[in-house]
């Protein structure tokens, strides 16, 4: 699928669609990515108004460099098309598909967004589909529905419904949806897409915020939803490199392209030998500090 561009994704802002004042502001809070939501946040009486103001904002509403996403109601619910025949027509960058169980629905779903496009005369390789996976079915089908079609281009958690279905408590601690998170991140490691966790609920809580990124990270999420601007710094103070690591990286990277110049692929730094997985992983903290690989010399 062709990306018109490429999008850190350390946050994604929920904003409710709903809320009028969030989303003329959502391009100041600095997330990477804005997650305008038709579905949960959305009372059921309100979603005619929330489609149309969101349609709106996509029009009107100037969001910056962040990511524009619109999480549409479920196609089964009876809002989930009209959701659909509104918003893709404008072409956010993604659009987020909830309580994705099966490779069926995604199918359902691919099959209505491309004939809209079609009806629009618009390509389908520009917008791309986020699935979130939100019960027990969904994260045992998540290899499939991650691998499906080329416009998955990242997959996430939604681990309140998750726990509701799993008929488990939410705790802080994580364990109840613990295997589903991994299982999940792998799957998308494995079709080379993105993995967002789930919010943080509890809004008061930095500490225990910093501690749950810190942890998803490691695991390997590219990022992780959050429901307050005021969590977006502590997210991406997560996940920002360290000076020392960006300095490590940088001499391994410099190290990398003398030695590639010499026709040398296995060589050491700082006395530890490095080869073709520690230059990537090197690459990605560049990146990740903002670095632009290419201006590097050694």
């Amino acid at each position: 699928m062709k990306k018109t561009k490429e999008f850190k994704r350390r946050s994604m802002l929920y904003i409710p669609g709903n809320n009028p004042a969030m989303l003329q502001q959502g391009g100041v809070y600095g997330a990477d990515s804005l997650l305008l939501d038709l579905e949960d946040a959305v009372a059921l009486n309100q979603k005619d108004a929330a489609r149309t103001l969101v349609a709106n904002m996509l029009q009107h509403n100037k969001y910056y460099d962040a990511e524009l996403s619109v999480r549409v109601n479920h196609i089964d619910t009876p809002f989930g098309l009209a959701d659909l025949e509104e918003i893709v027509p404008l072409q956010p960058h993604t659009i987020r598909f909830p309580k994705c169980e099966t490779i069926e629905q995604l199918d359902k779903v691919l099959s209505i967004v491309e004939e809209i496009e079609n009806k629009h005369n618009l390509p389908h390789n520009e917008m791309g589909i986020h699935a979130m996976i939100e019960t027990a079915l969904g994260v045992m089908n998540v290899y499939d529905i991650a691998g499906h079609s080329s416009r998955v281009d990242a997959i996430t958690i939604g681990g309140q419904d998750l726990t509701s279905d799993m008929k488990v408590a939410a705790g802080k601690d994580g364990i109840g949806i613990d295997y589903a998170r991994k299982r999940i991140v792998m799957a998308a490691k494995a079709h080379r897409i993105d993995v967002m966790d789930t919010v943080f609920a509890d809004v008061d809580d930095d500490e225990g915020l910093r501690k749950e990124t810190e942890y998803i990270k490691k695991i390997g999420f590219t990022g992780k939803a959050v429901i307050n601007p005021r969590q977006i710094d502590i997210v991406h103070e997560v996940y920002i490199p360290s000076e020392k690591d960006v300095a490590k990286a940088m001499r391994i990277y410099q190290a990398y392209l003398k030695n590639k110049a010499a026709g040398i692929g296995v060589f050491a730094v700082d006395k530890k030998m490095v080869d073709k997985p520690v230059v990537e992983r090197a690459m990605t903290t560049l990146s990740l500090a903002d670095i632009d690989l290419n201006s590097i010399e050694y």
